[in-house]
């Protein structure tokens, strides 16, 4: 579809990304992987088919476009395209060639699409922790890892960004580089069971830990810890963590 503006034509979608380009060569290899090769679909957006078609059940509702003026990228598509990026930590402009996709709607689907994935999932995924979860975590660190009172283990992750217009060395970390930090809190297994995301890079570990919501949950006793030990002496349960982490004693009494 074209148009024309003060004498200069303009095109609304480059050829190579229409509707009918992107199903022929965009969409195309990944119905063909859902269809043909399973395990390979699995390697391009690290989830089964199975998974995919009940997520896309949950958030497709949320993320599926009204036809207005011309047809609306799927739903399928748009998780598609959102998965593969988290996946594979491509390029936008990549993933645009790839899926015959404009770059800057690429961008656009990825952020509502993730705002969407947390909206639906993140009560049934990343629940509040209470005293039976904790517990449940600790039995496993004991399990897999033979070591007791173990809640999980904590760390920072720095992200790195291009710095935000005017931000002087606000997110400029130690290791001479834009960021923004993930904080998170894992279990036995690996997986989070506590996130803080955002904060500036020139912070440390220590003080992101202090200033996020659940550091300051915590502090106040309202984490829903479990209480020490039956034995003598009564042993507390732990978070392990890095020298970053001050060593500190919190209150498990309600």
């Amino acid at each position: 579809m074209k148009y024309k503006r003060e004498g200069n034509q303009r095109m609304w979608v480059r050829p190579i990304f229409t509707q009918l380009q992107r199903h022929l060569q965009g969409d195309s290899l990944a119905i063909e992987m859902q269809l043909q090769d399973q395990e390979m679909f699995y390697n391009y957006c690290r989830i089964s088919v199975e998974l995919f078609d009940q997520l896309l059940s949950i958030v497709g509702p949320l993320i599926e476009k009204q036809n207005v003026v011309r047809d609306p990228i799927s739903a399928r598509t748009r998780l598609l395209v959102c998965l593969r990026y988290l996946a594979s930590g491509d390029s936008m402009a990549s993933i645009s060639y790839a899926l015959r996709i404009g770059v800057s709607t690429v961008s656009k689907i990825i952020s509502e699409t993730c705002a969407a994935l947390w909206i639906t999932l993140h009560e049934s995924v990343m629940p509040v922790p209470n005293e039976e979860s904790w517990l449940r975590i600790a039995n496993e660190f004991e399990r897999k890892w033979n070591f007791l009172y173990c809640l999980g283990a904590i760390d920072g992750k720095h992200i790195v960004i291009q710095a935000p217009p005017h931000s002087g060395s606000v997110y400029y970390n130690y290791k001479g580089t834009h960021s923004i930090n993930l904080l998170a809190v894992s279990d036995a297994d690996y997986c989070f069971t506590l996130v803080d995301i955002g904060a500036e890079g020139r912070q440390s570990d220590g003080g992101i830990f202090a200033n996020s919501k659940f550091g300051q949950r915590l502090e106040r006793n309202k984490i829903n810890l479990p209480q020490p030990s039956a034995v003598e002496p009564p042993l507390p349960y732990v978070l392990v963590a890095d020298e970053v982490f001050a060593l500190k004693s919190y209150d498990a009494t309600i």
